[in-house]
């Protein structure tokens, strides 16, 4: 079997790779698809072909995915240029003849009026009509996109625009090895499975933080104009960015990212890495 996956050099494709490798997969049997190579140098020591895939460059595309069994598209992180970029993809896994496309996508991709999940939909929807064998693996929140702002969190604490909304996270490196369980094994054409760990409310982030650090942080909700502003005025994000990932915590307010489903922690045979947990990591680094 080849298994191909792309965006290996980033931070969700790196660890899909080591989720192969981890489940006995050899080394020679996967291809570590990016573009910055660099990183993806302990991958090549380990004995994995490491290639250049470029989204903008269909000539990459069609050398990485000759031969390719089973297709892990990772998600672009370039927002509004990714439908774009996938479909190129989608193109070349058909000129290549893959056996199946394994596709990173967000919960229920393709109801949410969530901006952030428009190009999700278009993405699968080209999947679908490309006639290739498909799973889609719809990935919640990563913990991830909270804990690297627990240093902002207990000096300005939490401000959000998600209401009492539940949104279900886990670790990056859960997500991944759901991916290499259904690249590596069979069962999986057709399948959509809803990812996602503990739900927890930005308020309840907001505890995890004070009681990991001993520090008062509590959580303020704002509205969601409001909460774009500070994104563009604190974080420095472009206006139609910030508009975006405030959006998210209006569809978090929605429910659109709390997921009940159970299907990560039955793919991967465990519990996903509760948000307490990488809290407490996250934490602990800092002293």
């Amino acid at each position: 079997m080849s298994i191909v996956v792309t965006g290996a050099t980033g931070h969700l494709g790196h660890l899909i790779v080591e989720s192969l490798l981890a489940r006995g997969v050899p080394a020679d049997q996967i291809v570590a698809g990016g573009r910055s190579l660099d990183k993806a140098a302990d991958l090549a020591a380990d004995g994995v072909r490491v290639v250049t895939i470029d989204y903008t460059d269909p000539a990459t595309l069609d050398a990485a995915f000759a031969g390719a069994d089973v297709l892990v598209l990772v998600s672009g992180s370039e927002i509004g240029q990714r439908a774009t970029q996938h479909q190129n993809a989608i193109d070349a896994a058909v000129r290549a003849g893959v056996g199946r496309i394994v596709y990173t996508s967000i919960p229920k991709a393709d109801s949410t009026p969530m901006l952030l999940a428009a190009e999700h939909k278009a993405t699968e929807a080209a999947i679908v009509a490309s006639g290739l064998p498909y799973t889609f693996a719809r990935n919640s929140w990563y913990i991830e996109n909270y804990t690297p702002q627990i240093p902002g969190y207990l000096q300005h604490g939490v401000v959000g625009a998600a209401g009492d909304g539940r949104v279900s996270v886990a670790a990056r490196r859960d997500y991944a090895e759901a991916a290499a369980v259904v690249a590596s094994t069979d069962g999986h054409v057709g399948a959509v499975y809803e990812l996602g760990g503990e739900s927890i409310t930005l308020a309840e982030l907001a505890a995890l933080v004070s009681t990991a650090s001993g520090q008062d942080v509590t959580y303020t909700d704002v509205p969601e104009d409001v909460l774009a502003g500070i994104l563009v005025d604190a974080a420095g994000l472009p206006a139609p960015v910030a508009a975006v990932f405030a959006d998210v915590d209006a569809r978090i307010k929605a429910g659109d990212l709390h997921v009940t489903s159970g299907d990560l922690e039955r793919l991967i045979g465990h519990a996903p890495t509760s948000p307490a947990e990488a809290v407490d990591a996250a934490v602990a680094a800092l002293a």
